[in-house]
């Protein structure tokens, strides 16, 4: 029996390595810089979105709350806005108001403060923000609108922010207007008015929380209301 070998092809592979070349370019930060990151936040808000935390069981609550505030664990949030209660429900649920009607004051009501003390025990440095989804009736003396008497929704939300502070030991950063409702000029101005009063020119105000528009045309057309104005959100 003969025997032969079998051919062998050779296969030659020719690799192409391509190479790309890095223009370089000049960093020039003369005329300013841009826009700040401000961090990745989380939100307690629109009615009872948080509302069983508060009551989970340990370790289990601390466990969740470290994913969410720890720094370089978990989610590590930066920013945490709070919906400053308002007697109303508001998409998921009600959340109380420190201010029932006018000569009342509590500010241990609901579970806002405590969300945000243990924030700011994971993480001294968080950025809080306060926003208003719904006013008690007496603000607009009975009527669903808080821009009729704006000097006392001005002194309604600035007692919160000095309440935070009294009785919680928080330092409140931002203030906003009205959760996805409209604006109103007038209101802004006093709010920063009301604010410096009391000693918060350190508080800002983001407007709107709704549509960029009109708020980013109003504060270019008004100075006034563009000093008074912080942040566009």
């Amino acid at each position: 029996m003969s025997g032969g070998s079998a051919p062998c092809v050779l296969a030659v592979i020719s690799l192409w390595v391509l190479t790309c070349s890095a223009q370089s370019y000049a960093v020039d930060d003369q005329a300013g810089l841009g826009r700040t990151f401000d961090g990745v936040g989380g939100l307690s808000g629109g009615g009872a979105t948080s509302r069983l935390l508060v009551n989970y069981a340990e370790p289990y609550r601390s466990q969740i709350l470290d994913y969410l505030f720890k720094p370089s664990f978990g989610a590590s949030l930066q920013i945490l806005k709070v919906e400053i209660g308002g007697d109303a429900q508001t998409t998921d649920g009600t959340e109380p108001s420190h201010m029932h009607y006018e000569n009342d004051e509590n500010y241990f009501r609901g579970y806002e403060w405590w969300l945000m003390r243990e924030a700011k025990k994971r993480n001294p440095n968080i950025t809080l923000i306060g926003l208003p989804w719904a006013f008690p009736g007496w603000i607009g003396r009975g009527k669903n609108w808080p821009y009729d008497y704006p000097d006392i929704t001005a002194s309604y939300v600035v007692s919160w922010i000095i309440g935070a502070k009294q009785y919680h030991n928080l330092d409140i950063d931002y203030v906003g207007i009205w959760n996805e409702r409209s604006f109103n000029s007038k209101y802004i101005k006093l709010l920063r008015y009301t604010l410096d009063k009391s000693g918060l020119e350190r508080v800002k105000i983001i407007a709107s929380d709704n549509f960029w528009e009109p708020i980013t045309r109003s504060v270019l057309q008004d100075r006034e209301l563009s000093e008074a104005v912080e942040v566009l959100g």
